[in-house]
C-alpha cells in the first residue's frame, strides 16, 4: 500500500486541477479570452479536446486552471457540447456588447442559461 500512495495522490490531483481553461486567441483584428469551466465532460476529453481548439490563423493560448478568473461580462451556463450530454459554463471576457450575438447563441444553439455580469 506505500507504494501505491504517491500513485493515488497524483491521480486524484490531476483529477482536481483543470477542470477550467482559459482560452486567449488573437489573430490581425480578433482578440478573443474565455474560460470553459467543465460541469460533466470527462476530464481527459475536457482537457485533450474541448480545451484544444484548432483556430486557423489564430495565435491561441490554452491556461488550465482549477476555476475560472472573475471579470467575465457574461457566462452561458449549462451550455451543451454540440450532439453530446455535456455540459459546461463558459466565461466570457473582453467587450461586453459581444453579449448581444452571445446570448442568442448560448440560450438557442447551446440550450444554456445567459447570466450577465
Amino acid at each position: 500500500m506505500r507504494r501505491l500512495a504517491p500513485l493515488i495522490l497524483c491521480t486524484l490531483s490531476s483529477l482536481a486541477w483543470g477542470e477550467a481553461c482559459v482560452i486567449h486567441s488573437q489573430a490581425e483584428r480578433l482578440d478573443v479570452k474565455v474560460c470553459q469551466q467543465n460541469r460533466s465532460i470527462p476530464p481527459n476529453l475536457f482537457r485533450s479536446g474541448f480545451c484544444q481548439p484548432q483556430l486557423k490563423g489564430q495565435k491561441v493560448e490554452v491556461a488550465f486552471v482549477e476555476q475560472c478568473p472573475p471579470g467575465a461580462f457574461g457566462v452561458c451556463r449549462s451550455a451543451r457540447v454540440g450532439g453530446t450530454p455535456y455540459q459546461q459554463d463558459i466565461h466570457y471576457y473582453g467587450v461586453a456588447s459581444d453579449a448581444n450575438y452571445l446570448r442568442p447563441a448560448c440560450e438557442q444553439q447551446s440550450q444554456g442559461v445567459w447570466m450577465a455580469r
